[in-house]
Protein backbone atom coordinates (compact mmCIF):
# COMPACT_ATOMS: atom_id res chain seq x y z
CA UNK A 1 0.00 0.00 0.00
CA UNK A 2 1.10 3.66 -0.43
CA UNK A 3 0.97 6.43 1.51
CA UNK A 4 -0.04 9.67 0.29
CA UNK A 5 3.46 11.07 1.99
CA UNK A 6 5.53 8.23 0.27
CA UNK A 7 8.23 9.92 -1.94
CA UNK A 8 7.62 7.69 -4.94
CA UNK A 9 6.55 10.68 -6.03
CA UNK A 10 9.21 12.84 -6.01
CA UNK A 11 9.42 16.48 -7.24
CA UNK A 12 10.98 16.31 -10.66
CA UNK A 13 12.19 19.20 -13.14
CA UNK A 14 9.61 20.30 -15.39
CA UNK A 15 8.86 17.97 -18.22
CA UNK A 16 9.17 21.00 -20.51
CA UNK A 17 12.89 21.30 -19.29
CA UNK A 18 13.82 18.17 -20.18
CA UNK A 19 12.64 17.94 -23.15
CA UNK A 20 14.69 20.64 -24.42
CA UNK A 21 17.52 18.02 -24.10
CA UNK A 22 16.82 15.98 -27.42
CA UNK A 23 18.54 12.97 -26.37
CA UNK A 24 16.40 12.76 -22.87
CA UNK A 25 13.86 9.55 -24.14
CA UNK A 26 12.27 8.57 -21.35
CA UNK A 27 10.85 11.93 -21.32
CA UNK A 28 10.35 12.42 -25.15
CA UNK A 29 8.76 9.32 -24.52
CA UNK A 30 6.22 10.33 -21.74
CA UNK A 31 5.18 13.20 -23.44
CA UNK A 32 4.50 11.19 -26.50
CA UNK A 33 2.32 8.88 -24.21
CA UNK A 34 0.62 11.79 -22.70
CA UNK A 35 0.01 14.13 -25.61
CA UNK A 36 -0.05 11.95 -28.36
CA UNK A 37 -3.54 10.36 -27.02
CA UNK A 38 -4.64 13.99 -26.36
CA UNK A 39 -4.17 15.17 -29.98
CA UNK A 40 -5.50 11.94 -31.25
CA UNK A 41 -8.46 12.63 -29.60
CA UNK A 42 -8.90 16.54 -30.95
CA UNK A 43 -8.38 15.32 -34.08
CA UNK A 44 -11.02 12.76 -34.32
CA UNK A 45 -13.57 15.19 -32.79
CA UNK A 46 -12.75 17.51 -35.72
CA UNK A 47 -14.00 14.77 -37.81
CA UNK A 48 -10.48 13.73 -39.14
CA UNK A 49 -10.11 9.60 -40.04
CA UNK A 50 -7.90 7.72 -37.41
CA UNK A 51 -5.36 6.97 -40.23
CA UNK A 52 -5.75 11.23 -40.41
CA UNK A 53 -5.55 11.63 -36.87
CA UNK A 54 -2.14 9.52 -36.20
CA UNK A 55 -0.57 11.55 -38.81
CA UNK A 56 -1.89 14.88 -36.95
CA UNK A 57 -0.40 13.45 -33.92
CA UNK A 58 3.27 12.38 -35.72
CA UNK A 59 3.14 15.43 -37.68
CA UNK A 60 2.58 17.82 -34.63
CA UNK A 61 5.09 15.57 -32.52
CA UNK A 62 7.74 16.48 -34.51
CA UNK A 63 7.10 20.40 -35.05
CA UNK A 64 7.25 19.79 -31.05
CA UNK A 65 10.79 17.57 -30.91
CA UNK A 66 11.92 20.68 -33.43
CA UNK A 67 10.48 23.52 -32.27
CA UNK A 68 10.71 22.94 -27.97
CA UNK A 69 14.65 23.25 -27.73
CA UNK A 70 13.23 27.12 -28.39
CA UNK A 71 10.08 27.38 -26.38
CA UNK A 72 9.99 30.02 -23.77
CA UNK A 73 7.92 29.63 -21.31
CA UNK A 74 5.77 32.89 -20.79
CA UNK A 75 2.39 32.20 -19.97
CA UNK A 76 1.56 36.08 -20.70
CA UNK A 77 2.45 35.72 -24.22
CA UNK A 78 1.80 32.11 -24.54
CA UNK A 79 0.90 28.95 -22.28
CA UNK A 80 2.69 25.59 -23.34
CA UNK A 81 -0.87 24.30 -23.60
CA UNK A 82 -2.22 27.25 -26.53
CA UNK A 83 1.09 26.57 -27.98
CA UNK A 84 0.92 22.87 -28.39
CA UNK A 85 -2.95 23.73 -29.38
CA UNK A 86 -1.78 25.76 -31.98
CA UNK A 87 0.20 23.23 -33.43
CA UNK A 88 -2.60 20.26 -33.47
CA UNK A 89 -4.51 23.21 -35.24
CA UNK A 90 -2.45 23.82 -38.08
CA UNK A 91 -1.67 20.30 -38.98
CA UNK A 92 -5.69 19.54 -38.58
CA UNK A 93 -6.55 21.94 -41.40
CA UNK A 94 -3.82 20.24 -43.30
CA UNK A 95 -5.23 17.39 -43.39
CA UNK A 96 -8.39 18.57 -44.17
CA UNK A 97 -6.91 20.62 -46.89
CA UNK A 98 -5.60 17.35 -48.52
CA UNK A 99 -9.64 16.12 -48.93
CA UNK A 100 -10.33 19.02 -51.14
CA UNK A 101 -9.98 18.47 -55.13
CA UNK A 102 -7.21 19.86 -56.80
CA UNK A 103 -5.42 21.99 -53.61
CA UNK A 104 -2.40 20.74 -54.29
CA UNK A 105 -1.85 21.14 -58.12
CA UNK A 106 -0.38 24.65 -59.47
CA UNK A 107 -3.41 26.97 -60.06
CA UNK A 108 -4.13 28.78 -63.60
CA UNK A 109 -4.34 32.39 -64.01
CA UNK A 110 -7.96 31.18 -64.28
CA UNK A 111 -8.42 29.27 -61.37
CA UNK A 112 -7.70 31.70 -59.18
CA UNK A 113 -11.24 32.66 -57.76
CA UNK A 114 -12.16 28.70 -57.78
CA UNK A 115 -9.26 27.87 -56.05
CA UNK A 116 -10.14 30.39 -53.04
CA UNK A 117 -12.74 29.66 -52.78
CA UNK A 118 -12.21 25.63 -52.54
CA UNK A 119 -10.05 26.87 -49.98
CA UNK A 120 -12.83 28.33 -48.31
CA UNK A 121 -14.32 25.00 -47.57
CA UNK A 122 -11.83 23.58 -45.47
CA UNK A 123 -14.06 24.05 -41.72
CA UNK A 124 -12.80 26.54 -39.33
CA UNK A 125 -10.78 24.21 -36.32
CA UNK A 126 -10.36 27.62 -34.32
CA UNK A 127 -12.12 29.86 -31.99
CA UNK A 128 -13.89 29.23 -28.74
CA UNK A 129 -15.57 26.23 -29.59
CA UNK A 130 -12.00 24.37 -30.65
CA UNK A 131 -10.52 26.17 -27.38
CA UNK A 132 -13.03 24.41 -25.11
CA UNK A 133 -12.87 21.10 -26.67
CA UNK A 134 -9.17 21.41 -26.62
CA UNK A 135 -9.47 22.47 -22.54
CA UNK A 136 -11.98 19.29 -21.97
CA UNK A 137 -9.82 16.60 -23.35
CA UNK A 138 -7.03 18.12 -21.88
CA UNK A 139 -7.71 17.65 -18.32
CA UNK A 140 -9.87 14.06 -19.69
CA UNK A 141 -5.98 13.59 -20.22
CA UNK A 142 -4.73 14.29 -17.61
CA UNK A 143 -6.66 12.33 -15.45
CA UNK A 144 -6.44 9.04 -17.20
CA UNK A 145 -2.49 9.60 -17.37
CA UNK A 146 -2.58 10.39 -12.86
CA UNK A 147 -5.07 7.00 -12.73
CA UNK A 148 -3.07 4.97 -14.98
CA UNK A 149 -0.34 5.78 -12.72
CA UNK A 150 -1.43 5.88 -9.29
CA UNK A 151 -3.11 2.31 -10.28
CA UNK A 152 0.21 0.90 -10.81
CA UNK A 153 1.16 2.26 -7.15
CA UNK A 154 -1.14 1.17 -4.93
CA UNK A 155 -2.15 -2.77 -3.90
CA UNK A 156 -4.99 -4.14 -6.06
CA UNK A 157 -7.38 -4.16 -3.53
CA UNK A 158 -7.26 -0.91 -2.56
CA UNK A 159 -7.44 -0.08 -6.59
CA UNK A 160 -10.48 -2.57 -7.26
CA UNK A 161 -12.55 -0.59 -3.97
CA UNK A 162 -11.79 3.07 -5.46
CA UNK A 163 -12.59 1.83 -8.96
CA UNK A 164 -15.87 0.88 -8.03
CA UNK A 165 -17.17 3.16 -5.40
CA UNK A 166 -15.38 6.60 -7.01
CA UNK A 167 -14.88 6.02 -10.98
CA UNK A 168 -17.74 3.45 -11.86
CA UNK A 169 -20.23 5.23 -8.64
CA UNK A 170 -20.86 1.60 -6.95
CA UNK A 171 -22.75 2.65 -3.51
CA UNK A 172 -20.93 1.60 -0.48
CA UNK A 173 -22.90 -1.04 0.43
CA UNK A 174 -22.36 -2.68 -2.66
CA UNK A 175 -18.76 -2.26 -2.92
CA UNK A 176 -18.38 -3.68 0.43
CA UNK A 177 -20.30 -6.89 -0.20
CA UNK A 178 -17.98 -7.44 -4.08
CA UNK A 179 -15.13 -7.49 -2.49
CA UNK A 180 -15.66 -8.87 1.10
CA UNK A 181 -14.30 -5.49 2.77
CA UNK A 182 -15.90 -3.42 5.30
CA UNK A 183 -17.42 -0.09 4.45
CA UNK A 184 -14.77 1.60 6.96
CA UNK A 185 -12.17 -0.04 4.58
CA UNK A 186 -14.39 2.00 1.25
CA UNK A 187 -14.16 4.78 3.33
CA UNK A 188 -10.85 4.71 3.69
CA UNK A 189 -9.52 3.54 0.52
CA UNK A 190 -11.56 6.71 -1.47
CA UNK A 191 -9.63 9.00 0.83
CA UNK A 192 -6.05 7.04 0.17
CA UNK A 193 -6.10 6.75 -3.43
CA UNK A 194 -8.30 10.09 -4.33
CA UNK A 195 -5.40 11.81 -2.09
CA UNK A 196 -2.63 10.06 -4.63
CA UNK A 197 -4.35 10.48 -7.97
CA UNK A 198 -4.45 14.61 -6.41
CA UNK A 199 -1.04 14.73 -6.02
CA UNK A 200 -0.54 13.27 -9.35
CA UNK A 201 -2.95 15.16 -11.06
CA UNK A 202 -0.74 18.53 -9.88
CA UNK A 203 2.09 17.00 -10.28
CA UNK A 204 1.44 16.80 -14.20
CA UNK A 205 0.06 20.06 -14.59
CA UNK A 206 3.06 21.04 -12.81
CA UNK A 207 5.52 19.49 -15.25
CA UNK A 208 3.79 21.37 -18.06
CA UNK A 209 4.39 24.82 -16.78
Amino acid sequence: MVNPKDDSYPTRPSLLVRLKDTEDQQSWQEFNDLYGKLIFGIAIKTGLTETEAQEVVQETLIAAAKNLPEFRYDPKVCSFKTWLLNLSHWRVKDQLRKRLPGLHRPASPDEGTARTATIERVPDTSGPHHEALWEKEWQTTLLAAALEKVKSRVDLKQWQIFDLYVLKEWSVRDVSKALAVSVARVYLAKHRVGALVKRELKRLQRTME
